[in-house]
């Protein structure tokens, strides 16, 4: 059985998450309390209890659902008594999730990890005023049709662009909020199904984030990252990683490129010849996708300690 680990993005988070294996494996419990020391600050008491708000906040999100990913995977690496390396072929997240995938395959240490997604988040965050940007996902449509719908909805200064392509019929598109509001407009004309605004506070994967590219350049050049010991599937290109000067570069063309999600998956499955994705951390937005782009995929979630438990005893 090929495996590969997945890891999800924002958007995943929710009030109370990981808090059972917190409360229950010590090994968990050390992953909350090293972000909390790396940050300075108690991670884990917003995570655990709130308010919404600000654990949605993206400076917070993206290290908090790393947090919840690693105590996983180290709940069920204790649970299977070997390291992901020694079952799985490939690591993969979403967005800020190839962080976490990054941490799972010893690549990169839990600490700068989430002090990197901490300075990510800010850098995304204050790259565009509020209210200025914003992204939407395009249901029911293929990549032509959404390629001509940005055409038609962007003025000559304006800037929308493909963020993710998630899974046939789910393609979310990012820039200035001008731009996003007229693609729902235009979209009614175009035979696509739905446009929906997400709730997010910034335009990421375009290249409105450039300032935050710049912002990360020179602490990711110095950050130490080591060659995984598990092929990395990156985002920006879906190409299999162990290169560490790949990597860097990777993490940082992330941050105005779009995520390549299916493409991922797709060579995952047919280069790789991955037979099953097992999701890490929060909710099961991964496992979801994974079932649109090929229906015959196996996928599971990993969330819970019976979750855990019932996939250790296939391992």
């Amino acid at each position: 059985m090929n495996l590969s680990f997945i890891f999800p993005g924002q958007g995943s988070q929710k009030i109370g998450m990981g808090k059972e294996l917190f409360s229950s494996f010590g090994v968990a419990k050390e992953v909350f309390q090293e972000v909390d020391d790396s940050l300075n600050e108690n991670l884990s008491k917003l995570i655990f209890e709130g308010p919404v708000e600000d654990l949605t906040l993206t400076f917070n999100a993206q290290p908090a659902i790393m947090t919840v990913s690693i105590a996983a995977l180290k709940v069920l690496e204790s649970f299977i008594d070997k390291n992901i390396d020694q079952v799985g072929k490939f690591v993969a997240g979403h967005s800020l999730g190839e962080y976490s995938a990054l941490v799972a395959s010893r690549s990169l240490n839990l600490s700068d990890a989430a002090r990197l997604l901490r300075l990510r988040g800010k850098a995304m965050q204050n790259a565009v005023a509020v209210n200025e940007g914003g992204m939407a996902a395009v249901i029911g449509s293929d990549m032509d049709t959404v390629k001509k719908l940005i055409d038609a909805s962007v003025l000559k200064d304006e800037v929308l662009e493909i963020a993710n392509d998630n899974a046939p019929g789910q393609i979310v598109i990012s820039g200035h909020m001008s731009a996003i509001e007229k693609s729902v407009e235009n979209s009614k004309d175009m035979g696509i199904k739905r446009v929906l605004k997400l709730p997010v506070s910034a335009p990421f994967h375009c290249s409105l984030m450039n300032s935050a590219l710049e912002e990360m350049t020179s602490t990711i050049a110095t950050i130490n990252i080591n060659s995984p010991r598990i092929l990395l599937c990156n985002n920006v290109e879906a190409k299999f990683l162990s290169d560490v000067k790949i990597i860097k570069d990777s993490l940082l063309k992330q941050i105005i490129g779009r995520v390549r999600w299916r493409e991922s998956v797709e060579n995952m499955r047919d280069l790789g010849k991955v037979s099953k994705f097992v999701e890490l951390g929060a909710g099961n937005v991964l496992s979801g996708l994974i079932k649109r782009i090929d229906s015959n995929l196996d996928s599971v979630s990993l969330e819970s300690i019976t979750d855990i438990e019932n996939f250790a005893k296939l391992v």
